[in-house]
């Protein structure tokens, strides 16, 4: 069974109907993930007893299916194994829902749902409490995102703030030490002890960290980078900063 961090009555919910989530591991996270609404289970008889040696189905609906349906219901490019589960969307949270919060990654305009997926799956393979987005500007829930979470999106909140600057303000004044990451900054990330509280910030590809949300960083930080490329893909940097910023702690 999957260990999922979200409280228990969740109050924020998003606007939008229901998605297909697919592939085993990201299926199996919303199945078993409590506050998630589940209204029909299509897989195949293989699938389905794969599912079944790994947790409950609960009473979900089941109807079987074949590659080839899938293949048509969700794009010849979905790598849905032989599972797809339709859902309403998991429920969006707010800044004060979540206590405490040690380790938060903030997403400042990040819109495209690979790269939002894929540091969803970092963030909880690092142990973060919360992925923190904007009501606007950033990705909905597609199957697409869940798939490169990889069952992430059901094991890590996600607050959805309106303004990201008060945001930040409030985790500053929750005692967070706000880091943001630019490959423009002139400093470079240092090694740190200590188990300060810690907000990750990153910048959308191409147009990096907003003015403002520079200006209410605590640090802004480049990673070091002695290649002749300069820069990552947001998922990719996530990833590193997340490792250079915790490697000191406890």
């Amino acid at each position: 069974m999957s260990f999922n961090k979200f409280p228990p009555k969740p109050k924020y919910d998003i606007d939008a109907g229901p998605v297909y989530l697919y592939g085993l591991h990201t299926v199996r996270a919303a199945l078993d993930n409590k506050n998630r609404i589940k209204k029909v289970l299509l897989a195949t008889p293989n699938a389905l007893n794969r599912l079944k040696e790994t947790g409950e189905i609960g009473k979900v609906t089941v109807k079987e299916t074949t590659p080839k349906e899938l293949d048509l219901l969700l794009g010849e490019d979905a790598v849905h194994q032989g599972a797809a589960l339709e859902v309403d969307p998991v429920s969006r949270f707010g800044l004060d829902d979540i206590k405490p919060l040690q380790l938060v990654v903030v997403l400042d305009q990040i819109t495209d749902p690979h790269n939002v997926g894929a540091i969803l799956r970092t963030a909880c393979a690092f142990g973060a409490d919360a992925v923190i987005t904007t009501a606007r500007h950033s990705p909905r829930e597609t199957g697409v995102m869940a798939k490169a979470a990889s069952g992430a999106l059901d094991l890590v909140p996600m607050i959805e703030v309106r303004n990201l600057a008060d945001a930040l303000e409030k985790l500053k004044a929750r005692g967070m030490l706000v880091l943001g990451f630019d490959s423009e900054s002139d400093q470079q990330l240092k090694p740190r002890s200590g188990d300060q509280p810690l907000a990750i910030v990153m910048g959308a590809e191409g147009k990096g960290l907003r003015q403002r949300t520079r200006e209410l960083c605590d640090e802004v930080v480049k990673l070091d980078m002695p290649g002749p490329i300069k820069s990552l893909n947001v998922s990719n940097a996530a990833a590193i900063a997340l490792f250079a910023a915790t490697a000191g702690r406890s």
